[in-house]
């Protein structure tokens, strides 16, 4: 399948892919044209493939930490084990990095409260939502892929461009 211009330059390609991309990962749907739609789609189905295949991977570590007493106590930790530690790394090059939203009735300490463990919010939210979720799919029904549906809905005013909203089953 030959690669889609879009009428721009290849970096200036690839930004706009990744981006739509990110975006369509954080809200869950996104109106585009057809062409970004197919595009992002590619990227987009990758990404969560990639989730998928690795969220399992975890390794359980001890580590000594110091109490309020000074002593020291033996804590156990989940880390990343290496394989989702590589795609966590690939994902995080790939996808420009998106913040958690403050809500406006929702105070500076309680936003800083909820977001102090997160330092990558797409990332974790790919991890803990969405690799679940088509995982549990992806045994259920036995098909791998998918993840994305292309819903057209006619044509722009503006400048006839023919638009869609993609977005993830």
């Amino acid at each position: 399948m030959a690669i889609k211009k879009l009428g721009r330059r290849t970096d200036q390609r690839l930004q706009l892919i990744y981006s739509q991309t990110a975006q369509l990962l954080w809200h869950g749907k996104i109106e585009t044209t057809v062409d970004r739609a197919k595009s992002v789609k590619r990227v987009a189905e990758k990404i969560i493939k990639l989730a998928v295949r690795s969220f399992q991977d975890t390794v359980e570590v001890k580590k000594q930490r110091l109490n309020q007493k000074n002593e020291k106590v033996d804590v156990k930790v989940v880390n990343d084990g290496p394989q989702k530690l590589a795609v966590r790394r690939k994902i995080m090059s790939i996808l420009p990095d998106l913040q958690e939203i403050r809500d406006p009735q929702e105070k500076k300490a309680d936003y800083k409260e909820r977001t102090k463990d997160i330092n990558h919010p797409l990332v974790e939210k790919i991890f803990r939502e969405y690799a679940p979720k088509y995982f549990k799919r992806e045994e259920d029904l036995g098909q791998g892929g998918g993840y994305t549906r292309i819903v057209r809905l006619g044509n722009r005013r503006g400048d006839n461009a023919e638009t869609c909203i993609l977005e993830l089953v």
